[in-house]
């Protein structure tokens, strides 16, 4: 069994706190909005949105994959913070587990950063691939871009 850790970071002339309510507190119901296509639904089948809830997320018809389940570890509003592991899924064919620590920052220009870390547990001795990587990350910037977009179509949103 191995671990490979990638940290990433995307910018946003949204604000932390602005962004962190859309992209965490309401993505079950803002997700599937903006990106019907990629995600059909996010549906919290356990818990009551805090630590340990469990949320089904059944991707759309540009996604090769069916569902997962990702189970909340940390949520912390008042400091934009974030983390939450993947328990289940057809995405997790060569991994044990994929965990997500997300943390959204001021920018200097009044915007945010959105910095990343994420662990993959791989099953046996495979060896992720950085093309698989690069693939994840391109997709949850085009997510990011997409509610970025929306939120700047709607300015009294989340605020």
């Amino acid at each position: 069994m191995g671990v490979s850790t990638h940290e990433s970071q995307e910018t946003s002339v949204i604000p932390p706190a602005r962004l962190f309510k859309a992209f965490v507190l309401d993505s079950d119901n803002l997700i599937p909005k903006v990106l019907p296509q990629a995600i059909k639904s996010i549906e919290r089948i356990e818990g009551n949105g805090g630590p340990g809830t469990i949320k089904k997320i059944t991707f759309g018809e540009a996604s090769k994959f069916k569902y997962s389940k990702h189970r909340i570890d940390a949520l912390d509003p008042e400091n934009c913070t974030y983390s939450f592991s993947v328990i289940e899924g057809d995405a997790l064919t060569d991994m044990v587990s994929v965990s997500t620590e997300i943390k959204f920052v001021a920018s200097p220009d009044g915007g945010s950063i959105k910095k990343s870390t994420t662990k993959y547990q791989t099953k046996g001795d495979f060896q992720l691939k950085e093309e698989q990587i690069q693939a994840t990350i391109e997709k949850i910037t085009g997510l990011s871009k997409a509610v970025e977009a929306y939120l700047l179509a709607h300015p009294d949103l989340y605020t």
